[in-house]
């Protein structure tokens, strides 16, 4: 399978998830009604919760799904995860939310280039981002109770280091896939998904870390 064409289809589908991710999230900000059924009366959490269960099934059922199944559900789940964004809609000036999506998007690109470009084989380093990352994830939860500004700084700058290794690591894991699944625009998906979800957290990071707050 072409790089080029697959690669097309995978940023294209990416770029749909996330527009509707920040277009839902922006459309929340200004509806006041929607921000405080979301915010006020306990429905994020279920969201949060929704958003969990939508990427685990995808994640691991992706592969036996049928395309278009695939699709819609991650529109779904990027449209469910816009309507937790409306908050940082409402916490961070405009102008740092897009100031930040640049930065995001050109580290995103040029990591994504080195995913594409480099020699070495990324596999080995899977591994030890997934360990690093629940070390994050389990600083994150322990931060929740300690409420400590520094230090959720550095978790947040080793969580972009780690984001952007997984960025390089999937661009490489798709090159690789393209060669084993035969229906590319499933490996489009599945593609999409993964390094969508590269981006909104490598763009979070970034933000709690360089964004202006209102």
């Amino acid at each position: 399978m072409e790089n080029n064409k697959i690669f097309s289809k995978v940023f294209m589908w990416m770029f749909i998830g996330l527009l509707v991710t920040f277009l839902t999230g922006y459309i929340v900000s200004i509806n006041d009604t929607m921000i405080y059924n979301i915010f006020s009366k306990g429905t994020y959490f279920l969201l949060v919760i929704l958003e969990l269960v939508l990427v685990i099934v995808l994640s691991a059922r992706i592969h036996k799904m049928q395309t278009t199944t695939a699709r819609i559900l991650f529109i779904l789940y990027s449209f469910v995860t816009g309507l937790t964004f409306g908050s940082i809609f409402v916490v961070y000036s405009i102008t740092s939310i897009m100031l930040v999506f640049i930065i995001a998007a050109v580290l995103f690109g040029i990591f994504a280039l080195i995913g594409n470009f480099t020699k070495l084989d990324l596999t080995k380093i899977g591994t030890i981002l997934l360990m690093l990352l629940l070390g994050v994830v389990i600083c994150t939860i322990v931060n929740m109770f300690l409420n400590n500004s520094m230090f959720d700084l550095v978790v947040s700058c080793i969580s972009i280091a780690i984001f952007l290794g997984f960025v390089a690591y999937d661009i490489q894991k798709i090159k690789k896939l393209s060669l084993e699944i035969e229906d590319e625009n499933k490996l489009a998906i599945i593609g999409a998904l993964e390094l969508y979800l590269d981006f909104i957290n490598i763009f979070l990071d970034l933000l709690r870390v360089f964004g202006d707050r209102d």
